[in-house]
């Protein structure tokens, strides 16, 4: 076994780890957070975000971090589409597709069922894809593969003349975790 494939296992078997130590792989505590009783998942999820942000950020403004392994997606309004697709589903099932995999690990047998569900979908997305590449939904907008600011050592176009990508990114970060900081318990409800 190589050693990425290894580093993989050990890092993926982490973060479901962790997933399940903040309730992620629970539905209901996940449907509480997107009904605003109990924001405790997403205070979580904004720390997350904010403190790789701000690591990633700073370490390719210091070096520690080289740009080449930057991939950035491509931007189309297809995206928003599907966005607004799963966090129906979200919102709905209480799983999205990396909780669902951790959940199932744990033994819950709900999520088995998202998986299938999932799998089922990104069948019939396959089959129809031709279709929904027709209507113009797949068209690059926004610069396609482009960053908010100019990240150094990248070929990446920024949509910002002049802004550093990289003080972006860690001001940004500085937010993500000021917010999970100073997010309220809960906005309805009492904490559950």
């Amino acid at each position: 076994m190589s050693m990425s494939i290894l580093l993989a296992i050990i890092i993926g078997g982490a973060f479901g780890f962790t997933l399940d130590r903040v309730g992620a792989t629970n539905p209901g505590f996940i449907i509480r957070m997107l009904n605003l009783t109990n924001l405790h998942l997403m205070k979580t999820i904004l720390l997350a975000i904010g403190t790789a942000s701000f690591l990633m950020f700073g370490g390719l403004l210091l070096g520690f971090v080289d740009p080449g392994h930057m991939s950035v997606k491509t931007a189309y309004s297809g995206v928003f589409i599907g966005g607004l697709l799963l966090g129906a589903g979200f919102a709905i099932s209480g799983f999205c597709p990396g909780t669902s995999l951790t959940a199932a690990a744990t033994g819950r047998k709900d999520a088995l069922f998202f998986i299938l569900g999932g799998l089922l979908g990104a069948a019939a997305y396959m089959g129809a894809y031709s279709g929904v590449k027709a209507t113009g939904l797949l068209d690059k907008i926004a610069g396609g593969k482009a960053t908010l600011g100019a990240i150094d050592g990248t070929k990446y176009p920024s949509l910002i003349e002049g802004m550093s990508g990289e003080m972006l990114g860690i001001v940004g970060g500085i937010i993500f975790i000021a917010l999970a900081t100073l997010a309220p318990a809960h906005i309805f409800g009492s904490k559950k």
